[in-house]
């Protein structure tokens, strides 16, 4: 991440039904046996949510991840139409996260390096906790009334819950699985005071949903294969958190937070009561992350959910901001790509934001789109859902268009290679036929001080801690759908093992710079005091640019064969390397050009070994693969 003509009302006792149901004469509006109310191929909003039932159960794991010796609980805030403590047997949408009690301030790591990568400082939270808020979802405020319960569950070592926050290890994600079972009969809650809690108002079909770590949270569920969980909706959602915190053997960070790393994440969100208790754990993901090699192990392995879904018999709306450098375009792609080699029926939406909720992206639009994909998935209303195009994609503000997969059928790889320009203090050529200078060697010295925005800008100049190669003017608009992949025969010499390369749009345009908040708000929902369903309006903003960096990728030159195995470089030696860079789907215009810039440290993203490493290319040898459609 981010729609049958007549009043139907039908009992949904964990049956399914179509939307072609008879139609019936509804109960009255306080009579607790009215059932759910369909019209119009769609769950209708006529459950008063002021008056629905709010209680907060602890749901019984079968793990100790704080190592107390009793199975951790996790606390589950429950927001359902008070029909359901009669007849009214309603289906469920969870939200999993560790952020109901906000976020602690902690040291990030340090991105320079001076002889190895090292770890901050850090100890257990001793002050006071953040405050709990579970009205920072909206899902209750739209679907409660529709008939349908929404939980918030605080994820192990968050919140009211016991163990500890892992970055969804195993622990963490079979303790959000059997909130799922005790929806569906096969796990054990319980009330602040010990007495059990059964969820008989629940059909047993649940779905997940959330965006980024939330939105990740389900995906790993559902990974379990757990039964019951019918669908998932993933805003912003990882596959791998290997592809989030490394690439190829590099450590990398999410842009805008250099330093961050899995271990930071657990102590980010350690909001529990007595979080001492989980100083050993955390400090033993410190190690097993592995910072120094950035090598794929068995911690990533563990974290690596896409390898699983396969289990999975439920479907995933998936939703991504194309714009988006925190959650990368490759965590969207790895996500997207499992789901198809898996036959899971999947939806996808990509949007022009960041980090952004398709709720402030297309407001109604969005709220329409998922409550008809909850209605067919959770109570099989035949809507018509999934004979719609897979794939919706926002082209530029407010403009959206379909397409039947992603990346759009019948693209193609154009391979363009790297040249000479016509003199040293001209930037080089990328070119589609014989590369100017074929065998000629050109060297960069890295300056991890520099910007990329500085190393980018320039276009007409050669750089000495930089190579730049730019193409002819596009004779034509043209659009990248997918992953570029770029090739390099190069000798490295210095303390830095990484190659960073991107891809960017030369020419002048009106390109998107943001997108926030503006004055106005919104009402999609119900509102109860401290939970509005109200939200300020979000636009985009754009100004007038000479470039947009298009995409970006890394590598650690020590990870040439492989991700898993850290091999030496011998300084001097020519070798070939081999990466992709991000997926994207971006619009080339007529007249632009196209450039590539080979860095080593990429400021923003990867760790700033010591200035001074040497890289020497051959060109005619190094290219790009670029896949065009249009």
């Amino acid at each position: 991440m981010r729609i049958a003509r007549a009043l139907a009302v039908v009992a949904l006792a964990g049956v399914s039904f179509a939307s072609t149901v008879t139609a019936a004469q509804a109960a009255p509006a306080d009579d607790p046996a009215r059932q759910i109310v369909v019209r119009d191929g769609k769950t209708q909003p006529v459950y008063d949510y002021t008056k629905a039932v709010r209680e907060q159960v602890f749901v019984e794991t079968p793990v100790d991840s704080d190592r107390d010796g009793k199975h951790d609980k996790l606390a589950v805030y429950v927001t359902r139409p008070k029909e359901t403590e009669g007849s009214l047997k309603v289906a469920t949408i969870v939200e999993p996260s560790p952020y109901f009690r906000g976020t602690l301030d902690v040291p990030y790591h340090p991105a320079e390096v001076t002889d190895y990568p090292r770890t901050a400082p850090w100890s257990p939270p001793t002050g006071p906790q953040p405050g709990q808020n579970y009205g920072r979802m909206y899902y209750d405020n739209y679907f409660v009334s529709r008939g349908y319960a929404v939980l918030a569950a605080d994820t192990l070592g968050t919140g009211d819950s016991e163990g500890c926050p892992s970055a969804i290890g195993n622990d963490e994600k079979t303790g959000m699985k059997t909130v799922v079972e005790w929806l569906t009969g096969k796990a054990k809650a319980f009330t602040a005071d010990g007495k059990e809690v059964k969820a008989s108002w629940s059909t047993g079909n649940v779905a997940m949903a959330g965006k980024s770590y939330n939105g990740t949270l389900p995906v790993a569920v559902a990974s379990t294969g757990v039964e019951g969980l019918k669908t998932i909706v993933s805003i912003s959602g990882i596959a791998s958190w290997y592809s989030y915190y490394r690439a190829n053997g590099a450590v990398v960070s999410p842009g805008g937070y250099v330093g961050e790393d899995a271990d930071l994440h657990a102590k980010v969100v350690l909001t529990r009561k007595n979080p001492q208790v989980c100083d050993k754990p955390i400090r033993e993901m410190e190690t097993a992350m592995d910072r120094v090699s950035g090598d794929y192990n068995a911690f990533w392995d563990e974290r690596n959910f896409a390898k699983d879904l396969g289990k999975f018999k439920g479907s995933v709306f998936q939703v991504a901001g194309i714009n988006d450098w925190n959650v990368k375009p490759k965590n969207f792609t790895d996500l997207w790509s499992a789901l198809g080699q898996h036959h899971i029926p999947r939806k996808l939406w990509l949007h022009q934001a960041a980090h952004d909720d398709p709720l402030y992206v297309a407001e109604q639009a969005w709220l329409d789109s998922v409550h008809q994909w909850f209605d067919h998935w959770l109570y099989n209303i035949d809507n018509g859902v999934m004979r719609q195009p897979k794939v919706h994609f926002e082209t530029e503000p407010g403009k959206w268009t379909d397409y039947r997969n992603w990346p759009e059928p019948g693209t193609h790889n154009v391979t363009l290679r790297f040249g000479a320009g016509r003199s040293p203090s001209q930037p080089g050529v990328l070119t589609p036929f014989w590369a100017p200078g074929f065998g000629q060697r050109q060297d960069f010295t890295d300056d991890p001080g520099r910007t990329a925005d500085s190393l980018v800008a320039g276009m007409d100049k050669a750089d000495p801690n930089r190579l730049l190669y730019v193409s002819d003017p596009l004779p034509r608009d043209v659009r990248i759908s997918g992953a570029p992949e770029i090739s390099v025969q190069a000798s490295v010499d210095g303390k830095s093992p990484y190659l960073s390369a991107l891809l960017v749009d030369y020419g002048k345009d009106n390109r998107i710079t943001g997108f926030g908040p503006a004055k106005d708000q919104w009402c999609f929902g119900d509102s109860v005091e401290g939970n509005s369903g109200c939200r300020p309006k979000y636009q985009y903003s754009t100004a007038q640019t000479d470039y947009q960096v298009v995409s970006r990728g890394w590598v650690d030159v020590r990870n040439r064969h492989s991700q898993e195995v850290t091999e030496p470089i011998k300084p001097g030696q020519t070798y070939s390397f081999r990466w992709n860079l991000e997926p994207r789907q971006y619009q080339l215009k007529a007249g632009h050009r196209l450039g590539v810039v080979l860095l080593v440290t990429d400021q923003d993203y990867t760790l700033r070994y010591p200035a001074g490493t040497k890289i020497s290319t051959v060109l005619g040898l190094s290219d790009i693969k670029i896949p065009f459609a249009g």
